[in-house]
Order: C-alpha cells, then structure tokens, then sequence
C-alpha cells in the first residue's frame, strides 16, 4: 500500500533528521570537553597549592561550560521539534487524505500548530498532571476553531519519564561530575596527566570528520557515552513528534479515523516488543503508541473508517517493493550517494533485511530546510 511506503520514506527521512540534530549538540558538547581537557595538559608542572587550585578552576569551568550547553541544546531542541510538529501534523493529515476514496479528501479536518508547542513539548512535565490542556496550542483550521486536551504523559515525555529539559539539565551536571570525579582519582592514584588526557578524550579531535558512529568510536570516557545518550534523546523526541502529530490528526478526525496500525518494520533492532506490536491494528486510545522504548523508530498509521481490512491484510515489505523500482526512485529514498551502499546490502541480505541494514548503517543528515524541500507537508509546497 502507498501509505505504508510513505511511512516508511517518512521514517528513514526522520532518522536522517534525527541524525542532523544530534550532531550539533554532540559537536558542541564535545568540544566543551575537549577544551577542559586541553588545559588538563599544563597542571603537571604546576606546584601542588597551585595545581589544586587550577584544577578546581577547569573543573569549575567545565560546569558552567556544561551548563550553558545544556540551555542552548534544550533551545535547539525547542525550536526543532516545533518545526517538525508543523511539517509531521501536514504530513499525517496528508497521509490519510490520500487513503479515503476519491472525494471524500475534503473531509479531513488540519489542525494548526501554535509557537506554544515546542516549549510545551521540551519543558513539559507530565507527572505533574496526566493531561495537559493545550487548547493554546492545537486549534482546527476552520471558521470555528475547536479546542480540546491532549494527553501529553506518553506522547511526549521519554521512556523513562523525564522531559528533555530535565534530560539535558541532569546529563550536564552528571557529566560535569563524572568528569571531576574521573580526574582526582587518577591524580591520587598516580596515573599521568597524559594517560587521564587520553583516557579522557580517547581519539577525538575537535571538528572531527565522519558519522555521527565514528565520532563515538574516537572518544573516550569523558564523550563516548554521553554522545550515545544525546542521540538517544534527539531520536527518540522525534519520533515522538511524529508519533503525536498522527495522534493529533487521529483526534481531529473520529469520523474519519477509529483505528490505527503499529508498524515496526524500520526498527534496525527490532525489540522483542516492537516486534509483537508490529503490523497489530488497535482502536485509538485502546493500545499502545511507540515510542516503546529509547531509540525506538516504530510508527504506526492511521486507518481510514471503512477500510479496516484493507489495511489489516496489508504486508508490504517495503524493501521488497524499493528493490523492485528504478534507480531513480531508489536514490529518491536512499540518497544519491547510497544505492551502491544499498546494492551491496541487498545482495549480502536480500531486500528485506537490507532496509533495516541500510537505516542502522546510514549516517546521512537532513536539516528541516532540506525536510521540507522533500514535499512533507502543505508548507513545502
């Protein structure tokens, strides 16, 4: 079915967004780091009453560098994902627009998305009331604007239940902490200054070439983990906004919509949950909604009043159907620069584990400028 393609686009596009994010907050907190370790260099030499004291002054350093990445990566953050929510709610109205029957397309009701959004989706926090009224927020395009709640605790919070305010806020200091802890102990038990430099830093450099991976790779204690958390947070907040801007849609549209379909296949890791939700069809507001879990890429795609079987049947393998087209449509999807990388994975794994090869491998980026100049939602055209 085409709306399980377009999904699927939609998901490997996200994924590429995701990635584009994630490395501005990365680089940046890297090279907060990579700059208090730098002066770790000089203290050797130091006397000790002197070498105390300029330690205490990098650590101190270190803090407040951390947290002023903490405030402007929740800021990224914020305006990001309420430009995405503006490009996702199109795209899901869309989406199921192009599911009814010739027609009927004028039926589904758009919904607006205020500049409220994006703060409310990073600094929200949902423990402090189950639903949230965000009427200021969501308002229906029409000459009587509706307004009504939207349940924000699973939609918009991580899996773990913070916001990424609080996520961002409690990495900073952890970090910072991490860090100061790391290099007092090595000094008390003797280790060299240039041995804590490299256990530190590992290999990284500053404006360090390649993926999002190899920067991983080439860090050490004081970045490697704290880089995989980052885009643990970013990904999983995209998809999120993709996830509320179906749900958004599916609550505008009860006449047009009572059911959804769960939809895992994209998950490069399959979790054993994602795995037995995917391709189950739910009444909305009767079952679960990913994200799952961290890193968790499932969708799921609103079903159409009337075309229930239709879509329960549905099995498209989508790296069935993208082998089987030109290559003109597969550097569409892939990138122009991926159909040799997705040649190999194919003849390696076939086509269906090659898609989910592709989106674990693929370390290409997609900024929300070049998201919209690939036709997702009304304000691309």
């Amino acid at each position: 079915m085409s709306e399980l393609r377009e999904i699927f686009r939609n998901a490997i596009d996200l994924n590429r967004y995701s990635n584009s994010v994630s490395r501005r907050l990365i680089r940046a907190y890297n090279d907060a780091v990579l700059d208090a370790v730098d002066q770790l260099r000089g203290i050797d030499e130091l006397a000790s009453p002197v070498k105390a004291a300029r330690l205490r002054a990098i650590l101190a350093q270190l803090n407040d560098s951390l947290s002023t990445w903490s405030g402007d990566s929740i800021a990224t953050m914020t305006e990001e994902l309420q430009g995405l929510a503006v490009l996702q709610s199109e795209f899901a109205a869309e989406q199921l627009q192009k599911a009814l029957p010739a027609g009927a397309a004028a039926t589904v009701g758009t919904v607006e998305i205020s500049p409220a959004l994006g703060q409310a989706i990073v600094t929200s926090q949902p423990t402090v009331a189950g639903v949230v009224n965000l009427s200021d927020s969501f308002a229906r395009i029409a000459s009587n604007p509706i307004t009504f709640q939207l349940t924000i605790g699973q939609e918009i919070s991580l899996p773990n239940g913070e916001v990424v305010r609080e996520a961002f806020s409690k990495m900073s200091a952890r970090q910072a902490e991490l860090f100061s802890v790391a290099v007092r102990n090595g000094l008390l038990e003797g280790e060299s200054v240039p041995s804590i430099v490299r256990r530190l830093k590992g290999r990284l450099t500053k404006e360090q070439r390649g993926s999002i991976d190899t920067i991983i790779a080439a860090g050490g204690q004081a970045t490697s983990i704290p880089n995989n958390q980052i885009r643990a947070i970013v990904r999983t907040s995209v998809n999120q906004v993709a996830v509320a801007a179906d749900r958004i849609i599916a609550a505008e549209n009860p006449d047009v919509t009572a059911k959804y379909r769960y939809t895992a296949t994209l998950d490069s890791r399959t979790s054993p949950i994602c795995r037995a939700l995917d391709g189950k069809v739910f009444e909305h507001g009767k079952g679960p909604y990913p994200p799952q879990h961290f890193n968790c890429r499932s969708r799921y795609i609103n079903i159409p009043i009337g075309l229930e079987k239709e879509f329960e049947e549905a099995r498209e393998d989508y790296g069935e159907w993208l082998n089987d087209q030109t290559d003109a449509v597969k550097r569409d999807a892939l990138g122009p620069e991926r159909l040799a990388m997705w040649n190999g994975l194919v003849k390696k794994y076939g086509p269906s584990d090659a898609i989910r090869k592709f989106v674990a491998k693929d370390g290409s980026e997609l900024t929300l400028d070049e998201l919209r100049t690939r036709g997702y939602g009304t304000s691309a055209r």
